[in-house]
């Protein structure tokens, strides 16, 4: 059994549900998986490759491309119940070799998957050439279902999927994997409090790589202190991976990130802190935003938002976040051996708002999926809202307004709430319709959302 099946899986199972439709297509199929690294592209593959089709999982290596073709060589005849044909045989290139998986598939189903497909490239100039030669000829007539993966998205995206990509028109199917709703991530902490596997989420997000290191024999600070407060901890140089991974000058996005993390978020007030003029922020911000590290939001209210000045960035992940707001501040004291100390003097202190923002998470992630009945309309556009009661807006298909409410704790005055709704109805013409957002103890129903009747306040 492969590890991936031995872990439980979480979170996936629409995502396998559609790779496993395009298995049992009966069609041959070129399709193409991308997204972050640590997002969970490979163990969903491998729960695929585990599936009731014949299945050759092949993960390139930063190597020659000879050693590659020959890693794919045995890959393959594992593949193939040990094909004794491929004993002693050198694949020239790439598309000989997947001419000879295609022939020897036959008529039944084979998925041949090609995980970190970038490296491919680096190695075997032209290889999106070779691939859209083979499909060509051979494969868009076989019995195969080719995948294509990649954690470089702007190279899968320009390279692979974009109009002047050789395999431009060639591919049947593309996902571009996101990392995991909130309501998901709580599945990996089943022992704990709904409150610490809220807070889990607020320092983790929702990629399962970061989850899976937390162990639920600990506590969450034990946790925290352990995998990313600490040098040896798994987390705590993964954001300067990542950085190096995906970007030529991880020193400057360094320093956006971190004015972001800080409060900065006008493009003004970013290329200020880093010291760089607006145009070259701009282009940095850019290029964030194309990773979804950062994202630039647009208050709803806005009357144009394409021509908007009031737009403000935020950074999109959650574990960035954590990452520049209390531990590159504090590499020193870490190195130091000091990670308990910026767990109780940083960290601890902070918990509350940590809470806050994880659980508004939860609440705009149901407006934007799972609200349109609440709502009696779909929800076609749903963004963050300042009010200390109203903090989500959104816009149904049929143009009515809904407020995500969330009650401050210790409130018993609604006339804040009364004055926020009364200035959405200043801007949009209606009165919006109510949803209570609560975060609740029960494991069942941890979101508890209330529709108010029209009339009454709460």
């Amino acid at each position: 059994m492969s590890p991936a099946a031995e872990s439980p899986f979480i979170g996936r199972d629409d995502e396998l549900a559609v790779l496993s439709e395009l298995s049992d297509s009966g069609k041959p199929e070129l399709f193409v998986l991308y997204g972050r690294r640590r997002v969970g592209k490979t163990e969903l593959l491998q729960r695929l490759c585990s599936g009731s089709h014949r299945a050759v999982y092949f993960l390139a290596a930063q190597v020659r491309e000879r050693d590659n073709l020959r890693a794919f060589r045995e890959a393959l005849k594992d593949g193939l119940g040990g094909d004794a044909l491929l004993d002693g045989i050198e694949f020239p290139d790439w598309s000989t070799a997947l001419g000879f998986a295609a022939e020897r598939a036959g008529d039944e189903r084979l998925i041949l998957v090609l995980d970190e497909f970038p490296y491919l490239c680096d190695s075997s100039k032209g290889l999106p050439s070779q691939i859209q030669q083979f499909w060509d000829l051979r494969g868009k007539n076989s019995s195969l279902m080719l995948v294509l993966c990649g954690s470089q998205v702007s190279f899968m995206e320009k390279e692979v999927l974009a109009e002047r990509s050789p395999l431009f028109g060639r591919r049947t199917g593309q996902r571009r994997l996101e990392p995991l709703r909130p309501l998901a991530t709580l599945d990996f902490f089943p022992s704990w409090s709904i409150e610490d596997r809220v807070l889990a989420y607020g320092v983790l997000g929702g990629m399962p790589a970061y989850l899976r290191r937390f162990q639920e024999g600990r506590t969450l600070q034990e946790n925290i202190a352990a995998e990313i407060l600490r040098p040896e901890g798994y987390l705590f140089d993964e954001v300067q991976f990542l950085l190096r991974s995906d970007v030529t000058t991880p020193h400057t996005y360094n320093s956006i990130l971190a004015a972001v993390a800080k409060g900065a978020e006008r493009i003004g007030d970013i290329a200020l802190h880093v010291g760089v003029d607006s145009p070259t922020a701009g282009k940095y911000l850019h290029v964030l935003r194309e990773l979804r590290l950062v994202e630039r939001e647009v208050p709803i209210t806005d009357p144009d938002p394409l021509r908007s000045r009031k737009g403000r960035y935020r950074i999109a992940d959650r574990f960035l976040a954590f990452h520049f707001r209390h531990l590159q501040p504090n590499l020193s004291l870490v190195h130091a051996g000091r990670g308990e100390r910026v767990l109780s003097e940083f960290v601890a202190p902070d918990l509350a708002r940590i809470f806050d923002e994880a659980r508004l998470d939860f609440v705009l992630d149901h407006m934007r999926r799972d609200a349109a009945e609440l709502a009696g309309d779909e929800i076609v556009e749903v963004g963050r809202h300042d009010g200390e009661f109203v903090r989500a807006v959104g816009r149904t298909f049929g143009g009515r307004t809904v407020a995500g409410v969330v009650v401050p704790e210790g409130t018993r005055s609604t006339a804040t709430l009364e004055n926020e709704l009364g200035g959405l109805k200043s801007v949009f013409g209606d009165d919006p319709i109510k949803l209570v957002y609560g975060i609740t103890a029960r494991p069942d129903r941890v979101l508890e959302v209330e529709v108010v009747p029209e009339g009454e306040l709460l």
